[in-house]
């Protein structure tokens, strides 16, 4: 009896409509035949910054499950690869939305009209402590910047959980080409912070088109440049909305971020957040486009 298994595979460019260009994930189909050590070995194989499984549904309340790992580990939930899945699955079978449950829970994928990509509608992002002087310095150090480049509009602060980011405001959008991180010593602070990775942006982008321009550093997680980081994203819309940076009009915040140029893999995401009476965040929708590049089948 012929026992091999395979599973299908996918390249896609996610936050881009031009290939590539954008975040690379990759997307595995059928993934109920695996177990965890062989997915880990293809995320490891495939060598992106995240692989997103996709399996069947176990319960009524969504449509379908999906594990993300990278290289070295599985992680909770990745935006940019969760806009891959729905790429694939699109091209199989388009649907207005699809439940999509996970570590973190379930969340709501939506098609976006004329075939402007999906918007991945999540959870209140949560907003953790804000930095010492002593750690804002020693964070500095290590991506190379002086403390005359912070707005202090922002301040420095943890955010996500459990994935955990650095949030770091800069006056100037220029400023993001200038970095020099060491990341050896942003590997080493991430865990006395309590921040899987950096998160660097500016409301005064160098470049047209957007309102905020950023760059994201997770040495940490083996990922020493995020090219185009839709959770990070998210989790800015909050702390920009609670330091009262983004314009609320009939309970909502929309801005759109930039991303991935500085590594010549530019991308674009486009953020609403739903704003209570109380003008807090009450949810959070990301939104782009993604791109395959190409599929293949690996036969186990």
């Amino acid at each position: 009896m012929n026992s091999t298994r395979s599973v299908e595979v996918f390249q896609v460019d996610a936050f881009t409509q031009q290939r590539f260009t954008g975040n690379p994930a990759g997307v595995v189909l059928g993934a109920e035949v695996l177990d965890d050590a062989q997915m880990q070995a293809i995320a490891r194989e495939l060598n992106n910054a995240d692989t997103a499984f996709v399996l069947p549904a176990d319960g009524a309340d969504h449509d379908l499950r999906v594990r993300f790992f990278t290289p070295r580990s599985e992680v909770p939930f990745v935006g940019h690869a969760t806009l891959a899945v729905h790429a694939v699955l699109s091209h199989r079978q388009p649907l207005a939305l699809r439940r999509q449950a996970g570590r973190t829970g379930i969340v709501q994928v939506v098609a976006l009209p004329d075939g402007n990509g999906f918007a991945i509608q999540q959870a209140p992002p949560v907003l953790g402590r804000e930095l010492q002087p002593d750690e804002i310095t020693q964070a500095l150090d290590a991506l190379g910047l002086a403390s005359t480049a912070l707005d202090m509009r922002c301040p420095p602060r943890i955010a996500g959980s459990p994935s955990t980011r650095l949030l770091i405001a800069l006056q100037d959008g220029a400023a993001l080409a200038t970095l020099s991180p060491d990341m050896t010593q942003l590997s080493r602070l991430s865990p006395l912070l309590g921040a899987a990775g950096y998160f660097l942006f500016s409301t005064h982008p160098a470049l047209a088109g957007c309102d905020v321009e950023s760059r994201m550093f997770c040495p940490a997680l083996g990922i020493p440049e995020d090219p185009v980081s839709g959770n990070a994203h998210g989790l800015l819309g909050a702390h920009l909305l609670q330091h009262r940076q983004l314009a609320v009009s009939h309970g909502k915040a929309q801005f759109s971020g930039a991303q991935g140029h500085h590594m010549g893999r530019p991308g674009r995401v486009a953020v609403t957040l739903d704003v209570n009476a109380t003008d807090q965040c009450s949810g959070v929708q990301i939104a782009g486009q993604a791109v395959v590049v190409f599929e293949t089948r690996i036969a186990l």
